[in-house]
């Protein structure tokens, strides 16, 4: 049976850990929250599995401790930031509490974020501003990594450029988490140690050849991740990733031509408060229309209905809030040498 532990616990687990790392007690909370609430979630590949790559990011002095985002522009509804490599939850919490309130005044506002240091999952920051009745699009690109290959490339040129939506709803409110690749990183990597196979082609060799085999993007030369929609329909997620870069990178003025070597992330946040187009009541009303309208279709297997983004992680989350959090295997394994290290008690299970 898989071990659960206390989501409480762990958050104070991971704030010891990143305060024993050099952060002060402010961004360590908001870095502790943010990942304890991916493997709540249920997204296990960006939660506390980031803990142990972040530590060592503080270790070797490529995320920043101690400081703020540096306001490089702004008007009553647009904000550029200059991150400086801070990190990436503590930033975009920073974001969203300017954008929050200038949405609710102005209608819109939007965010263009430079140098941040990674910011984990995007669906953990959704439902705070859908809860406000606000809808929220986020995405963000590392311009540093570059492991996806453009259609009809055997290189990798760019990163996984993950997109994500929340709209509020009468009902739970949609919240969308996607990438414009066929994996991501992480995904990828855990597969590789685990000498495990996905079930569906999503890489190709250094050759152009597809395959499951996420080796190949460890291999030297190393191979590369397929788009969205693979070898067939690469052009689609392509497309999507294209927009990314522009509104992730090129937005904020810095991207893949400064040729920059840190992991981190140029991160694109819009808020908009339906107030001022068609109406609060009138966007709800239409949003939980539709997912009704899916919900209720026949389904394609018998008893598999159709189900909306985010409905599942919520479901999730609420059992894991009750029963406890289940992490993935290896994270334990990579946390308790952190826990040694810096001297902070790993937590108990429940139970025992």
């Amino acid at each position: 049976m898989a071990k659960r532990y206390q989501a409480v616990e762990l958050i104070t687990f991971a704030q010891a850990l990143l305060q024993q790392g050099g952060l002060t007690r402010a961004p360590a909370r908001a870095v502790a929250e943010v990942l304890v609430e991916g493997d709540l979630l249920g997204k296990s590949t960006h939660g506390l599995h980031l803990l142990a790559p972040y530590l060592q990011s503080l270790a070797d002095g490529k995320m920043t401790k101690v400081g703020q985002p540096r306001v490089l522009k702004k008007s009553p509804t647009t904000l550029l930031l200059e991150a400086n490599y801070l990190p990436g939850p503590y930033v975009i919490r920073h974001a969203l509490d300017w954008a929050v309130p200038r949405a609710k005044k102005h209608g819109v506002a939007t965010v263009s974020i430079r140098r941040c240091h990674h910011i984990a999952c995007l669906q953990t920051y959704l439902q705070s501003v859908t809860d406000c009745g606000l809808a929220i699009i986020l995405m963000c690109s590392d311009p540093a990594n570059a492991t996806v290959a453009p259609p009809g490339s055997r290189q990798g040129q760019y990163s996984p450029n993950p997109i994500a939506a929340g709209f509020p709803s009468t009902g739970a409110p949609i919240l969308i988490d996607s990438i414009t690749s066929s994996v991501s990183n992480s995904q990828t990597a855990r597969m590789f140690k685990a000498r495990q196979k996905f079930p569906f082609t999503a890489l190709q060799t250094t050759h152009g050849r597809a395959t499951n085999d996420p080796a190949v993007l460890f291999a030297k030369p190393p191979g590369a991740i397929l788009p969205l929609g693979g070898l067939e329909l690469g052009h689609k997620g392509f497309a999507l990733s294209l927009i990314v870069e522009a509104l992730a990178n090129a937005l904020c003025g810095h991207g893949r031509a400064e040729k920059p070597a840190r992991w981190g992330a140029s991160v694109f946040i819009q808020i908009i408060d339906p107030k001022f187009f068609g109406g609060t009541a009138q966007f709800r009303r239409e949003t939980e229309f539709f997912a009704k309208t899916c919900r209720k279709s026949k389904p394609r297997i018998c008893r598999e209905a159709v189900r909306l983004p985010g409905e599942k992680s919520l479901v999730i989350r609420q059992e894991q809030l009750k029963k406890g959090v289940v992490l993935h295997p290896s994270i334990p394994a990579a946390l308790q040498p952190w826990a040694k290290k810096l001297a902070v008690k790993f937590p108990a299970p429940i139970g025992s």
